[in-house]
């Protein structure tokens, strides 16, 4: 049993609080208990899949509570737990919601009992029930209405199903930008491209958009999932309207917010779609679909009849009808944040016009008029709408009378999988695709947004196929972030006249924001860099409404933090003044915080001509001084750092200059600085004085040491490297005399792919340690054939390992037959003390083998 619930104490006619003074708990039960089976069943199937999301981590004890009260057969409860056994907490939640909605009465009472009971645990279970006890009665109400349909006379539902046709025909097909070839557009279909985002029913604060942007790779995933699955609620598209997030299931406004490229258009898109199709809100009976960009080109006073006709010329016959029922007509209105008209949601709209001058469907106004007085319910009162916007807009919609306020997110790990399949159609290619960005910590962070994701895809995919294109796959995130950049600049064209000027402003605002660890900026750090916010900017940096109780303005944030360091890096070459690089490089890399790090990377990395080529058809030549000023500072200061390894931040700057030597692509450079180093250390028996790798470290180290003819040492004790860091490092661990893998959870697949690259043929290995591996009697076999090929290996260190009485058959043939073993180490096994003498015989069996057990 879980979550503290006894199953003893719940009772069908008592809906009592733990120990009867629980606060709000009693307060909920009593509700609850107030209602009859009919109206408790009406609440369950109002709120079922919210429930579904809220209740995953608890399906299995909520099953095993009815069951323990015959509430829920055996049987059920079996097939409950399989599902969440196997991780399809999902069907297990849907599964155990559709058996309680059949039951009576009272056990569909035992089952909210048990809600109340664990909501403490899970916030999103302690929202829904604070909102049933904040409603009340009036929630029954809301309720039944969202259940019943309108209905249609004959000639309507001739005119519905036109009306649907004409949006299925213009909704089915995206439009996007592409890279090569003659068209600069191709056209893509929706249903087989469209891919569910993450929309969640509260804003965030800026605090959390700014440990967004400063967080990367697998953090940043972590965080996201974290952060959605135990506090953000999801929303789907067709929980938007008439469901139990909003403040009312009648009507009203839902604002859908989010960032540039976030994919609110083909969000609005798809819900249109399938609202046509049938599939979504068979509440409405008519669907409005406007976009703001289209509403700028209307320069006079219009009536909403007229602007509805203008694009809709067949509904002409019914439209006073529709306009007779507006609680069945959702009217959607796509980015705010387009118009041209700052629309003041307060008791009057812009200008000295009165509130009630649009109040009919027939009655001219302007457009900024016609929206106000929709939103706020002036007009067609009863009627639903739906307006999208970035986050600049959101200023004058506080004002507004919203719904519901939702935001969206974008993707998690599945979602971006997803989207590439979609994207490439073949699954290889979308893998191969997939697995080069997710090693790249940056390019795989930002993939959560679908806009960063279609430049990716379409940027790498012709790298892979190689069929028309012959550019080599980048091999830096300086090269595939120049790529980046000069898609934007060539695909994404703004209203700008001089590129550079403009980017190299920019690049010194990202720079000053690097520099003093500022990622907002307000209206006064761009008058100082003499920038004004326009549609070029916008490709780069977002808006964000900073709230405070005296006044409310707007400040700016690049897209990502990795944006803004590629711009302040790139700065540096359009400068026309000669800038002392030496002299910032030399403070920058001082600083122990690592605020530079992505910076310096890419400072480094645009020196290389094959970094630089991309950008300059757009932007001329990058400035040849600084180039020769990067590569000078690189040169002086690899040396001087592998001389300090004795803490941690001394091993994290030797790391970071391994990523700078490899950003630069200079072969010659790495020869000259690392190339007859003789011990390095990232690894430590103490984990606190141990550098933590990832997979792209991994990487970046097996570049370096391949340039190097031996390395004596390399010790990455406790480093965590696991399997995917050994397939990282497999190119180059056979130059490396001494080997230290200790604790780093390589496991006997890590073996496997570790011995395979000890039998190099140039192997200069001596010693292996592999203590504490999780180890087993599946990697011995892997173990000898590396040391019976390979002519240098002659010690092995396995101590603190899972190896037991069942390994020693194969440990003695080991022992036994690779002739150049000299010593092998098996302490804190789990072998028996018979067979610790088995092995321990061995000494006798092989003149010249020290084995210790």
């Amino acid at each position: 049993m879980t979550d503290g619930v006894n199953v003893g104490q719940i009772q069908c006619t008592s809906m009592k609080g733990r120990n009867g003074k629980d606060g709000d708990g009693k307060g909920i039960s009593q509700l609850l208990n107030s209602y009859s089976d009919r109206e408790l069943n009406l609440i369950t199937r109002f709120y079922c899949e919210r429930l579904e999301d809220a209740i995953l981590y608890l399906v299995e004890s909520i099953a095993l509570t009815l069951t323990a009260t015959d509430s829920l057969s055996n049987g059920n409860y079996a097939y409950i737990r399989n599902l969440s056994e196997h991780q399809q907490r999902k069907e297990a939640a849907k599964h155990l919601l559709s058996t309680v909605t059949k039951t009576n009465g009272c056990r569909e009472r035992i089952f909210w009992e048990t809600l109340v009971k664990m909501q403490e645990s899970k916030p999103k279970l302690k929202l829904i029930l604070k909102e049933i006890q904040s409603r009340g009665f009036d929630l029954l109400y809301n309720a039944r209405i969202g259940e019943m349909e309108g209905e249609l006379s004959d000639h309507l539902k001739g005119m519905q199903d036109q009306h649907k046709q004409h949006l299925l025909h213009q909704t089915e097909h995206v439009f996007k930008h592409t890279i090569k070839g003659d068209s600069k557009i191709t056209t893509i279909s929706l249903t087989d491209r469209y891919t569910e985002l993450i929309i969640i029913s509260t804003l965030r604060e800026r605090r959390l958009v700014e440990h967004e942007l400063l967080s990367r790779g697998r953090e940043h995933e972590e965080w996201q999932r974290k952060y959605v699955t135990s506090e953000l609620e999801k929303i789907r598209i067709d929980q938007l309207f008439r469901s139990s997030f909003g403040h009312s299931s009648l009507s009203g406004t839902t604002v859908v917010s989010g960032v540039a490229g976030i994919g609110k258009t083909t969000m609005v898109q798809r819900m249109v779609h399938e609202w046509a199709a049938g599939n979504i809100y068979p509440q409405f009976q008519f669907v409005l679909h406007f976009t703001f960009r289209n509403l700028n080109a209307i320069n006079r006073a219009i009536s909403l009849t007229e602007m509805v006709l203008d694009q809709y010329p067949y509904l002409a016959k019914i439209i006073e009808d529709i306009w007779m029922k507006p609680e069945y007509l959702l009217l959607v209105f796509d980015g705010l944040d387009e118009y041209k008209h700052q629309i003041d949601f307060t008791g009057h709209v812009a200008g000295d016009v009165s509130a009630n001058h649009c109040v009919a469907p027939d009655c001219r106004c302007e457009v900024f008029e016609m929206v106000h007085s929709l939103v706020q319910q002036q007009l067609l009162r009863g009627c639903s709408v739906l307006v999208t916007s970035r986050p600049t807009a959101l200023n004058s919609l506080e004002k507004a009378n919203v719904n519901l306020w939702a935001e969206i997110l974008g993707f998690l790990a599945d979602e971006r999988k997803e989207f590439f399949r979609k994207f490439f159609g073949s699954e290889q290619l979308a893998t191969n695709v997939f697995k080069h960005v997710e090693e790249n910590e940056i390019l795989y962070t930002m993939c959560y947004n679908p806009s960063y994701c279609w430049i990716i895809c379409s940027t790498l995919g012709p790298l892979f196929t190689q069929l028309k294109c012959k550019q080599p796959l980048p091999k830096t995130i300086t090269q595939l972030f120049s790529i980046y950049l000069s898609n934007l600049l060539d695909n994404h064209k703004r209203d700008v006249e001089d590129q550079r000027m403009v980017l190299q402003r920019l690049g010194e605002l990202a720079y000053q924001g690097v520099s003093k660890r500022r990622i907002v900026f307000n209206e006064n750090h761009f008058i100082q860099h003499q920038l004004e916010s326009s549609k070029f900017i916008s490709g780069f940096m977002m808006e964000i409404l900073e709230r405070d109780d005296t006044a409310k303005n707007i400040v700016y944030t690049f897209l990502h933090l990795t944006i803004q360091e590629f711009l302040a890096a790139l700065a540096q070459y359009l400068s026309p003044k000669h800038q002392n690089v030496v002299e910032m490089l030399h403070c920058a890399f001082k600083k122990d915080d690592g605020r530079f790090e992505i910076f310096i990377r890419f400072l480094v990395g645009l020196s290389t001509p094959t970094s630089s080529r991309n950008l300059e058809p757009f932007l001329g030549p990058l400035s040849h001084h600084t180039t020769c000023q990067v590569i000078d500072w690189l040169q002086a200061n690899v040396q001087a750092e592998i001389k300090n390894l004795d803490r941690v931040t001394g091993k994290r700057k030797l790391l970071n200059t391994f990523h700078y030597l490899s950003e630069s692509q200079n072969r010659a450079l790495v020869q000259k600085t690392i190339g007859s180093v003789e011990r390095l250390n990232f690894g430590d028996s103490n984990p606190k004085n141990a550098l933590r790798l990832n997979p792209m470290d991994c990487f970046i180290m097996s570049h370096v040491v391949q340039l190097c003819e031996s390395v004596m040492e390399l010790n990455l004790e406790k480093c965590y490297i696991q399997e995917e860091g050994i397939k990282r490092l497999a190119p180059a661990i056979h130059k490396c005399k001494v080997l230290r893998l200790n604790d780093n959870n390589i496991g006997d697949t890590g073996v496997n792919i570790l011995s395979a690259s000890l039998v190099h043929s140039e192997c200069k290995t001596k010693r292996l340690d592999l203590q504490d591996n999780n180890l087993t009697l599946a990697c011995i076999e892997d173990l000898r054939m590396a040391f019976s090929q390979s002519e240098s290996l002659s010690m092995l260190y396995l101590d603190g390992n899972k190896f037991t009485d069942d390994c020693i058959p194969k440990m003695r043939n080991f022992i036994i037959n690779c002739k150049n073993l000299e010593l092998i180490q098996l302490w804190r096994n789990q072998f028996s003390s018979d067979g610790k003498k088995q092995l321990r015989s061995l000494r006798e069996c092989r003149a010249g083998v020290r084995v210790f057990v």
